[in-house]
């Protein structure tokens, strides 16, 4: 027969240590979530079904057409260069960081904003939304007009 006593000591001191590993392995979940998705307060980046796009961006304030003008893949680049570098400044300002996604393919959808101020009832600003497995990884909105410009969804 085998018999072990254990001091409320011990007991609190393996709580404590249960406590700790939880905790950590909690962060280390958030974090890869937070990773993913750009996920910041409480908006929505989910991106799977167009009526997820149309929301993810009415949080932000933009009232799009509801026909993407173009919907195509691209590929993350693995060796960026100086455009991409600055593109993904553009992204890591909003929270996002393409660079978690290097050589992998995502859709980008494309819409026509219709209420940028400034440019009501004119097709020139865009929404552009990058998709990875149904979450949003980055995007802008920008002007496709000669002297244009781009810049994060809150602008």
């Amino acid at each position: 027969m085998f018999v072990y006593s254990v001091k409320s000591k011990q007991i609190k001191f393996i709580l404590l240590v249960l406590f700790v590993i939880m905790t950590i392995i909690s962060l280390f979940i958030l974090s890869n979530e937070s990773k993913q998705t750009g996920n910041i307060n409480s908006v929505s980046y989910s991106a799977e079904t167009h009526k997820q796009r149309m929301e993810f961006l009415s949080q932000f304030g933009w009232d799009v057409v509801e026909d993407p003008i173009e919907i195509k893949e691209v590929i993350i680049p693995e060796e960026p260069d100086d455009t991409y570098n600055a593109y993904n400044e553009i992204q890591k300002a909003q929270g996002f960081d393409l660079n978690n996604f290097s050589g992998e393919r995502a859709k980008c959808w494309t819409y026509i904003v219709k209420n940028y101020d400034g440019y009501e009832n004119q097709e020139c600003i865009h929404a552009n939304i990058l998709v990875y497995d149904g979450k949003v990884i980055g995007g802008d909105i920008c002007s496709v007009q000669l002297d244009g410009f781009m810049h994060g969804f809150k602008g």
